[in-house]
């Protein structure tokens, strides 16, 4: 089956093809997904727990090199180059990062947090240009207000969304062009969670963002598009609003209506 969304000739920020990513020799987790993703978009990635999502997500920033025992294969495009004849240190200065967890580095202050991409990645700044960094990456993720006072502090006496907030901030002062988040609310109370999934939205006119989510009402709010795994497959992809009204595969349907996952 062609997906609708796939079958449209667009210009992709973010092409995926034949992407396939196994954890043991003969055995994919990931198998053969081809998708492409427009700029300034929010797709959201949905299924059942173990079906490959954040796999999928983690192989676009070449995260799984870190682990000699991950074998990803087909190509990942950004802006029409494959990632893997990239620098994987470009690579993720280009395809920032958020987890599930909020994860401030706990020995850095909140200023240093938020420019440690940089420190990381060998680049040397000015005080002026790093203090323009850390003023325009909070005041993106409206933090500024909260910690301007308190940047000398630990990142980890703010509060978990206040902390998630903070950690986008860090993945935008690189000034990436996409946004991976992998569940970037599921350890945040409701109210914290709202105010992250308003944040994507005012971002999305920036960036072009890929959110892993068990969270179908979360999808179903924020997201222009939406690919359902399962077993490792994309099963289907297209405009949200499509698949929640109506989904062209059983398996969709069945994971939509509580069916299974």
């Amino acid at each position: 089956m062609e997906n609708s969304i796939n079958s449209q000739n667009l210009h992709y920020l973010l092409e995926l093809k034949n992407v396939s990513v196994s954890y043991v020799p003969g055995k994919n987790a990931v198998d053969k997904v081809s998708a492409g993703i427009k700029a300034n978009t929010i797709t959201a990635i949905m299924g059942p727990s173990g079906c490959g999502k954040s796999t999928l997500l983690r192989a676009i920033n070449r995260i799984h090199e870190l682990y000699p025992n991950i074998k990803t294969s087909g190509e990942i495009l950004l802006k029409g180059k494959n990632i893997f004849d990239l620098n994987p240190m470009e690579v993720r200065r280009r395809a920032g990062m958020v987890f599930q967890r909020p994860n401030p580095f706990p020995t850095m202050s909140i200023y240093e947090n938020v420019i440690a991409g940089y420190k990381l990645n060998g680049i040397s700044l000015k005080k002026k240009e790093k203090d323009e960094i850390v003023e325009t990456s909070l005041r993106n993720v409206a933090l500024w207000d909260e910690v301007k006072d308190v940047l000398a502090k630990k990142g980890s006496f703010l509060s978990g969304g206040q902390q998630q907030r903070l950690c986008i901030a860090r993945a935008l002062a690189l000034k990436p062009e996409l946004l991976l988040m992998d569940e970037p609310t599921s350890a945040l109370d409701p109210i914290s969670t709202n105010h992250v999934e308003e944040l994507l939205l005012e971002l999305k006119e920036n960036y072009t963002i890929v959110i892993v989510t068990h969270n179908m009402s979360q999808a179903a709010r924020i997201s222009d598009n939406s690919m359902f795994m399962y077993l490792g497959n994309l099963v289907e992809y297209n405009t949200t609003k499509q698949m929640f009204t109506k989904p062209q595969d059983k398996r969709t349907e069945d994971y939509l209506t509580g069916v299974f996952g």
